[in-house]
């Protein structure tokens, strides 16, 4: 309950609102460095930490590959987490995980359409196809000792992106639903992609 007031603390007060201007702010997730970057006007504002999925630095795939997907998506939705304290849905799979699915056998026509009206109508996508579900940001949970010194030197979650609480209520001020996160391998390939 004390998690619930502070989340609606947190929205609705007038500092955090100023500071969540979605059209202005972007999230870039640098998996090689293992970092995430609050971007505005191409500054960069903060960075954080971060974890990803156990299952190697390849792309998102399938569901249980336990990958942290690679591209562009954008916040759905913002709760509490009894797990995780906090956790911020992104909307994969995206269009291009999609149409790659598609051209490569992994997802069916149907699951296809599926995932295009969901991007059409601008609603979250199926989160029970073949390339799965339920990617966002979220926190540790109960930070315990052991729960931080793993969350310091290893990749352990099953596709997310994972940060100290304290972390992801910091960039709960920074986002809000529709923010942008682009998920990269590296700084050097950003940089590349804004300044052709």
């Amino acid at each position: 309950m004390l998690r619930l007031l502070f989340l609606v603390f947190l929205f609705h007060w007038p500092a955090a609102a100023t500071m969540a201007d979605s059209e202005a702010i972007e999230v870039v997730i640098v998996r090689s460095e293992n970092k995430l970057l609050v971007r505005k006007n191409d500054k960069t504002l903060r960075t954080f930490k971060v974890a990803f999925g156990s299952g190697g630095r390849q792309p998102k795939m399938q569901e249980g590959d336990r990958r942290t997907p690679q591209g562009h998506y954008r916040i759905k939705d913002i709760r509490s987490s009894d797990k995780f304290y906090l956790f911020m849905h992104l909307d994969y799979p995206n269009m291009d995980d999609a149409k790659q699915a598609l051209k490569d056998g992994r997802i069916t026509r149907t699951q296809y359409r599926k995932i295009l009206a969901a991007f059409i109508y601008n609603e979250t996508p199926p989160q029970n196809t073949p390339l799965g579900g339920q990617i966002g940001i979220h926190g540790i949970g109960e930070e315990t000792p052991d729960k931080l010194d793993i969350h310091a030197i290893s990749n352990w979650t099953k596709g997310c992106i994972a940060m100290r609480n304290s972390e992801v209520r910091e960039l709960a001020m920074w986002v809000d639903e529709g923010t942008p996160v682009i998920i990269i391998d590296s700084l050097e390939s950003f940089k590349a992609a804004v300044n052709p």
